[in-house]
């Protein structure tokens, strides 16, 4: 037994582990940026299988050179290969690996599709597998799992979660995994891992990395056009603070992928001032007002410190504000060719405008020629588009100063690519074909299940399913053998207990038959019962690898992602090592999201700006975003059939009153390709 305190075991952990500031970068200048600012790990992507692919990011030989350069300067770099994969992308995606491995040597890949941790053993890659927040590792025991089952080294936590919350998911962090804190940038009105927004209205998968952000959009109800899902920025600033006394917190992380060099250098800047404060307890004050000043410099939008302190928590959705990237600097005046801005600040040459908003089709991007003083003027001269008219507001979203442009000059007069790549630096020259697991041999009888809202009595239907919501009282009798109790799509901190007291109900009272809508949450479930645990389509599955990981953690079944198109759909089975089922029919979410605006009206239509309409609904403690039409692939039965499929859900869902569903086709991606 140790002889020191818990207090003073506590404070030497603290003083032992001092958190990476961890910062983005989209191209080789915000890479550079973040070096000149002493970031201690950077993370960026490939041009393929990025959960950021608005952002420019890097060639294989082009980040071969960065990465040496990072590792000869003792920083870290994490590689994202954070998109979902469809079959066809893992022998592409094993060779990447593969070259990775012999020409980049990162010190981590972040991963959100479970494919990965197959793959990367398949390639021969050595280093650390730190899970994204797209994974949704949002409660306590998910960790152990992430741990003992699949050796993840790090895990990135939801923005959503308050400090208490943060808390109790680090006092459950094993010894040899650590956790990684977002503190900065853009926050997303849906949970990670929970959107398909973009899908829906956009054709593009947010899982994918190809979202084209719906959610900044203005949408009307009641004759007002608000927007009503466009967040802040997540800014936690001086609150930091706290972080620096939970030693299983390795790194805190700015979101920013897509930002230019001057916003990863002053964030960077900003943090690392906030982290060391207790260097120099003198200076602390001047030390915070520096670092708010940077923040107020970095071009972001407005901050918000959102769910942090949960005696203030604070909504993000702010619609009587401007939530566009970038400083506001003023307006467009004048008419048709003779535009003009009256900065409020000054102007650099060579600074970004963007001129509106990026989720309207007419926004326009400037670049600054010359000098601007502040009340100054600046013709504008841009092309004649729709919309674009008087009082259309103007941002500064990159800026170019000449100390920050010397200081990435001085690392691009030595940027030589082709040194550093090794001599295998082309995907094609990898010899490597995917080990594929084999299908199942046990093939189940084919049924519907029909998915309900826990409600009343329980209907004693065969294949009947229903929601487990924390409101489920205890009070239900003559539980059905055959009945499929649906777990959650997102599991707080907060909930934990209350979900797993209701599981141990459930299952005492006879139940066996679990749909479970994250990987995470078999370490609800007592090992060594004989239940029929199925991973759900909020599981995000959407290929043969990936269903062969969760079979390994103790899944007998799986309900394969709705993102799916016919191609994929039809050739999964053959590779399956689990029985597949498939959502059939039914209103599946835009999004799922942990608040609301006190704008917005639950189970009351709002309309996008092309007529697209859709409700938000409450269930437990977070809130459902339904389109007003549905998904319906029951044509399609025989074909998924005659292809494997055995368990067809169909999520029947409560339509409010005032919601009148649109008959239109619901092949949804059938024939398109979202992922």
């Amino acid at each position: 037994m140790s002889i020191l305190s818990e207090e003073k075991q506590q404070k030497l952990r603290t003083q032992q582990t001092v958190p990476e500031i961890l910062a983005p970068a989209g191209d080789k200048n915000s890479f550079f940026a973040a070096l000149a600012a002493g970031a201690d790990a950077i993370y960026c992507g490939l041009k393929k299988y990025s959960a950021r692919m608005a952002a420019k990011n890097f060639e294989i030989s082009e980040l071969a050179y960065l990465v040496s350069l990072a590792h000869d300067m003792n920083k870290k770099v994490y590689l994202a290969l954070n998109s979902i994969l469809r079959p066809i992308d893992l022998d592409e995606t094993g060779k990447l690996l593969s070259l990775i491995e012999r020409s980049i040597k990162p010190d981590a890949i972040i991963i959100q599709d479970l494919s990965l941790i197959d793959l990367v053993k398949q390639a021969g890659y050595t280093g650390e597998i730190h899970l994204s927040t797209l994974a949704n590792i949002s409660f306590a025991s998910a960790l152990k799992i992430a741990d003992t089952d699949l050796n993840v080294q790090r895990a990135v936590i939801p923005r959503e979660l308050n400090i208490d919350e943060i808390k109790l998911i680090s006092n459950a962090c094993p010894k040899k995994m650590g956790l990684e804190v977002f503190v900065h940038g853009a926050l997303c009105y849906g949970v990670s891992g929970r959107c398909y927004w973009s899908s829906y209205l956009g054709g593009k998968s947010g899982l994918r990395g190809r979202c084209v952000q719906p959610c900044r959009r203005q949408y009307t109800q009641g004759g007002e056009a608000k927007k009503f899902f466009s967040c802040q920025d997540l800014s936690l600033d001086v609150l930091v603070k706290v972080l620096g006394s939970i030693p299983e917190i390795r790194a805190w992380k700015i979101e920013g992928r897509k930002k230019g060099p001057h916003y990863v250098y002053y964030t960077v800047r900003a943090y690392r001032i906030l982290r060391d404060l207790e260097k120099n307890p003198d200076e602390k004050s001047i030390a915070k007002k520096t670092a708010l000043s940077l923040l107020d410099y970095a071009l972001g939008r407005p901050g918000t410190h959102y769910n942090f302190l949960p005696q203030r928590p604070q909504c993000p959705v702010k619609t009587d504000q401007h939530t566009g990237s970038g400083m506001f600097v003023g307006k467009v005046y004048g008419f048709k060719q003779k535009n003009y801005l009256i900065p409020r600040e000054e102007l650099l040459r060579g600074d970004l405008l963007r001129i509106g908003y990026e989720d309207e089709s007419f926004h326009a991007i400037k670049k600054v020629n010359k000098y601007v003083p502040k009340k100054g003027r600046l013709y504008l001269k841009l092309p004649s588009k729709a919309g674009l008219v008087k009082n259309s507001p103007v941002f500064l979203i990159d800026r170019r100063e000449q100390a920050l442009e010397e200081l990435i000059e001085k690392y691009n007069r030595n940027f030589n690519p082709t040194s550093k790549a090794g001599p295998a630096n082309v995907i094609d020259q990898i010899e490597f074909k995917v080990l594929l697991p084999p299908k199942a041999t046990k093939q189940n009888k084919t049924y519907d299940l029909y998915v309900r809202r826990q409600a009343g009595k329980l209907a004693n239907t065969r294949h009947a399913g229903y929601w487990v919501v924390p409101e489920y009282q205890k009070k239900a009798h003559g539980i059905n053998p055959g009945t499929w109790w649906w777990l959650p799509p997102v599991l707080w901190p907060v909930d934990e207990k209350t979900l797993k007291d209701q599981i141990a109900f459930i299952c005492k009272n006879g139940g066996r038959n679990f749909v479970l809508n994250s990987p995470w949450q078999v370490a609800l479930f007592t090992k060594g019962k004989k239940l029929n645990l199925w991973a759900g389509p909020f599981c995000n599955l959407t290929n043969p690898l990936a269903i062969k990981v969760i079979a390994s953690i103790g899944f007998t079944g799986a309900v394969v992602s709705p993102e799916l198109g016919r191609e994929d759909l039809v050739k999964l089975p053959s590779h399956s090592p689990l029985p597949l089922g498939i959502v059939v029919s039914g209103s599946w979410p835009l999004c799922i999201s942990r608040y609301i605006s006190s704008d917005l009206k639950s189970s009351s239509p709002f309309t996008s700006p092309r007529g697209e309409q859709a409700w938000v609904k409450k269930y437990g403690p977070d809130y459902w975003v339904f389109p007003n039409w549905q998904l319906d692939l029951t044509m399609k039965k025989n074909e998924l059939q005659k292809a494997g499929y055995t368990m067809f859900v169909h999520l029947e869902e409560p339509i409010p009153s005032k919601v009148k569903l649109k008959k239109r086709p619901g092949n949804w991606n059938w024939d398109l390709r979202f992922l």
